[in-house]
């Protein structure tokens, strides 16, 4: 019995990290003023984009999640849905909304949630791309709403 309450603590302390209140602060790319809250006591590590593109990365301490905030450069000033058709996305998007102002898309890949969320701004869309365990979703939502809802041009 000891073992079993053991190894659930111990499963369920991943879980607990994301939804103990977390401090927020405001991450601003100077280049674009492409701004948004992030709540930087869940994710600890950053890094440079990958691509040397604008913006950054963000992870947790133990990358089990990251977080980019990213400024990509639209320079056709294309709707969302035509920028997100361009972009190909894969298949099997369970959660799409298109608007003139933006797009989401999530889905599940390789046992991880991925949400991507972009604002239309002159020239530019404006994103935060979010990946995180499936098993942890419950846990996870408030971030990733309040990560989408505080994103700003």
């Amino acid at each position: 019995m000891f073992r079993l309450l053991a190894v659930l603590v111990i499963s369920l302390a991943p879980a607990t990290v994301v939804a103990a209140s977390a401090e927020w602060q405001r991450y601003v790319i100077p280049s674009t003023g492409t701004n948004v809250e992030i709540p930087v006591t869940i994710f600890t590590g950053d890094a440079e984009l990958p691509d040397g593109g604008t913006g950054r990365r963000f992870f947790t301490d133990d990358r089990r999640a990251d977080l980019t905030v990213q400024s990509v450069a639209n320079p056709e000033n294309d709707s969302p849905a035509i920028f997100l058709a361009k972009k190909n996305p894969p298949p099997g998007i369970i959660y799409k909304r298109v608007t003139p102002n933006f797009f989401v898309v999530s889905s599940i890949r390789n046992e991880r949630i991925w949400y991507n969320r972009c604002n239309r701004s002159a020239r530019t869309m404006n994103c935060v791309m979010i990946n995180y365990p499936a098993a942890e979703k419950r846990q996870w939502d408030h971030v990733v709403t309040r990560i989408s809802h505080t994103l700003a041009n």
